[in-house]
């Protein structure tokens, strides 16, 4: 690879972490992923993808994982148990992925979701991001009981996707 292809790849990636931490805080914010920041990941993908000369499979691969993702995530929207937004920001994130890190990506995923839940299960984590969305304008993300009504997953999907994109990152 060459040196401009190395620094064109690296500023796609960058523009792919701040879209994804864009989504992360609009997400905690207002519980919102902006139709925008999906479609921009996605029309930043092909560019990525030339960075990288994968075969038409690998190509086809990808946006067949992103397509199974998409339809998996609307059954569960269908249901009320994922929000519209992160299905779409998940699907963007494993195309960016691929077919070899999405398990990486979808596990990963999980694990960082299920860590939030909890954390805005203990009375400090809902204090703290009670607090956080004061700051910003939002009212808190629980019912009269004080007990969380939505979690903001598109903070773990933007931290796993970014987790998998850049893997030898130092932690």
């Amino acid at each position: 690879m060459s040196s401009l292809t190395v620094h064109v790849q690296a500023i796609i990636l960058t523009g792919f972490a701040g879209l994804m931490a864009v989504a992360a805080f609009e997400d905690f914010r207002r519980l919102i992923i902006p139709n925008l920041l999906t479609i921009a990941l996605c029309g930043l993908w092909p560019f990525y993808v030339a960075t990288t000369a994968p075969s038409l499979e690998g190509i086809a691969a990808a946006l067949g994982c992103a397509v199974i993702v998409f339809v998996a995530g609307a059954l569960l929207f269908a249901r009320g148990l994922l929000g519209g937004g992160d299905v779409k920001l998940l699907s963007a994130a494993v195309l960016w992925a691929g077919p070899a890190a999405t398990p990486k990506l979808l596990m990963l995923t999980c694990v960082l979701g299920g860590v939030l839940a909890l954390f805005m299960l203990i009375p400090v984590g809902r204090q703290l991001a009670a607090a956080g969305r004061m700051l910003l304008g939002q009212p808190p993300m629980m019912n009269e009981r004080g007990l969380s009504i939505s979690v903001p997953y598109g903070i773990a999907i933007a931290g796993a996707a970014i987790f998998v994109m850049f893997p030898s990152a130092p932690v």
